[in-house]
């Protein structure tokens, strides 16, 4: 495993969060400087949680490997495990192995590290566009996001009544506009069944790049996963004692989307147990096309 000079590459992170103004832009963010021919650099946004974003490290990773395979290929898959916490505090380098490169797919590797540890691992497959057989599930049939309640009102709404060590989770500076269809306070839960559905889309004004609106797609993904396991048991992220943590991701693309447009996400938590929830996700447009697909497995812990 290659060795990196940490003191520098800090330095540089600091510096460069400095000239922009703490707050990196989403593009910005998913956009990884180039060392080597397969090492990239990121930075970190610090999103209200103590460790780096789940979906962050998905969006950057899925990056990377995209920058090492030709543009005739397009990400159908990715499945990645979480290894380490991420620390916002120093930058996240991003070794990519080139594992095949085949006429129609195209599989890479990518291992994300820090302090000379890896902290995630994804596997991504790319192949080229093709004609087929075709189907999919129907789009349930929900009140249109202008219709709905903005995250940003909620939080507003709940900020005082929330405990002072738990505010860090509600700053309003998520890159992605959440819009609930439930009529539901999602920090103050009540319980329920395990299915929760919402609206979303970048925040920022994305560019014509179907590759980065799949990272930017990633990176929202991570949300509201964990959170819909935890419906039926009447917890939340808030909840004293309670230990939640990513474990394993994994998404499909099934066809094109805009993330700079409203994407459906419909969830689902079909079981959880051994401290271990399990969620499905999937992702339309509002033309109800389903775009993606996604599976993941957290811990969730309630301590003694």
């Amino acid at each position: 495993m290659v060795e990196y000079n940490y003191v520098r590459l800090k330095a540089q992170h600091c510096l460069l969060l400095q000239l922009m103004n703490n707050e990196p832009k989403l593009t910005q963010l998913l956009e990884l400087e180039q060392i080597e021919a397969n090492i990239f650099r990121g930075d970190s946004r610090d999103i209200g949680s103590l460790h780096v974003f789940g979906g962050q490290v998905l969006g950057q990773a899925l990056n990377a490997a995209s920058r090492t395979v030709s543009e005739d290929k397009f990400t159908h898959s990715m499945h990645a495990y979480f290894i380490l916490p991420g620390n916002m505090e120093i930058p996240i380098i991003y070794e990519v192995d080139r594992i095949r490169d085949g006429g129609s797919f195209t599989t890479r590797r990518v291992v994300a590290i820090q302090n000379g540890k890896a902290i995630f691992n994804m596997s991504a497959s790319f192949q080229k566009e093709e004609d087929g057989i075709k189907h999919q599930d129907d789009m349930p049939t929900v009140a249109a996001p202008d219709k709905l309640v903005t995250m940003e009102s909620v939080r507003k709404q709940v900020m005082q009544f929330v405990p002072e060590k738990f505010k860090r989770y509600l700053k309003p500076n998520w890159p992605i506009e959440v819009r609930l269809v439930d009529d539901e306070n999602p920090f103050l839960p009540t319980q329920k069944a395990p299915n929760k559905q919402i609206w979303f889309r970048a925040i920022e004004t994305l560019p014509n790049n179907p590759e980065l609106h799949k990272c930017v797609l990633a990176y929202a993904s991570d949300f509201n996963l964990l959170t819909t396991a935890m419906l039926p048991h009447n917890i939340s992220f808030g909840t004293h004692n309670l230990q939640v943590a990513s474990l394993d991701h994994a998404i499909w693309f099934h066809r094109p989307f805009n993330a700079n447009e409203w994407l459906f996400y419909d969830l689902h938590s079909p079981s959880a147990s051994n401290a271990r929830g399990f969620c499905l996700g999937s992702i339309y447009n509002q033309q109800g096309l389903l775009v993606a697909s996604v599976a993941q497995e957290g811990l969730i812990r309630i301590r003694t």
